[in-house]
């Protein structure tokens, strides 16, 4: 490896379910990749066969690596706290140890594996952080549902203008290990339960204060309208282009996803994808935003009981 080549550290978080989303997600980052850099590619880990570990290294080049990192002890460590619902992962967490696990790592992108890219990742990772503990897009989902904006303010502290997606994160993992933030973490993991976005709302409250916002282009969203150009495409909850027919954006996903050898499969998803699916999506939405007014609304939720200490 050339020796002045900058080194672009990215991380995600998969399990197999997800590998022919990870091998989608690495295409479109490989295809915008400078040469002049070179970029490491950490996948998070429970345990991978040795099929989906093949399939990603493929997507290795002379200036991309792809290393897999399990995260089974650390899990094991916090499990009891963690806190699922519906379709999360526990692979939604993993991101939280990044700063402990790489110590010799002062920054790296995190981003999730529904995602396209149509710029270099390098980009993002050149984000100035100063003493910032992240960067990160507001959530274009939260701004745009009342009930949601009633729940970050009032559960979290945290105005919607000001709740950032933690999908796609510039990590500021030195100033991470100088707060020690996985303490931290962890301490609010046994001092309350949050259940509405879960790991997403402990970052935002163990950040708020620390974040650096940046352009939406980075962390596009099919709900938030048209973007002539956006950066990276970031097919979030449930609009999913596998799912459904009429997703903003979904063009930029089946482009890359044509050449991959997970299409087939892919694109089985979407046709089988039933009418009782679409119903329990919207079930589940509408549950989450009754969930969300619930908490806001509660007499002993985090920042009511907390916000002031």
């Amino acid at each position: 490896m050339n020796n002045q080549r900058k080194i672009v550290p990215v991380f995600f978080a998969v399990d197999d379910k997800y590998l022919p989303f990870l091998t989608i997600a690495l295409d479109s980052l490989k295809a915008h990749a400078s040469k002049e850099n070179h970029y490491d590619i950490y996948v998070l880990t429970t345990g991978l066969t040795k099929e989906s570990q093949t399939a990603a290294k493929k997507r290795e080049e002379e200036n991309l690596r792809v290393h897999f990192v399990d995260v089974n002890e650390k899990l094991q460590a916090v499990s009891n706290s963690l806190h699922l619902r519906d379709y999360y992962s526990m692979a939604t967490y993993y991101r939280i140890f990044i700063a402990g696990m790489f110590p010799e790592l002062d920054k790296a992108v995190y981003i999730d594996c529904d995602i396209i890219l149509r710029d270099d990742i390098a980009k993002l990772y050149d984000t100035d952080l100063g003493d910032n503990l992240v960067g990160a897009v507001p959530d274009q989902a939260v701004a745009i549902v009342p009930e949601f904006r009633k729940y970050t303010k009032e559960t979290l502290g945290v105005v919607a203008e000001k709740y950032f997606n933690a999908g796609v994160l510039v990590m500021n993992l030195k100033k991470f290990r100088e707060t020690d933030f996985y303490g931290k973490f962890c301490d609010l993991l046994q001092k309350y339960k949050f259940t509405v976005a879960q790991d997403q709302d402990y970052l935002n409250v163990a950040c708020s204060g620390f974040v650096k916002f940046l352009e939406a282009e980075w962390n596009k969203m099919p709900i938030a309208g048209e973007s002539e150009e956006p950066k990276l495409v970031h097919y979030n909850l449930t609009m999913k282009p596998w799912r459904y027919r009429d997703i903003l954006y979904q063009e930029y996903f089946w482009a890359v996803a044509k050449r991959n050898e997970y299409y087939g499969e892919v694109k089985a998803f979407l046709d089988n994808f039933t009418e009782e699916m679409a119903k329990a999506d919207a079930e589940c939405e509408k549950n989450l935003r009754a969930l969300a007014l619930s908490e806001a609304e509660r007499e002993d939720n985090y920042w009511k009981k907390y916000g002031n200490a």
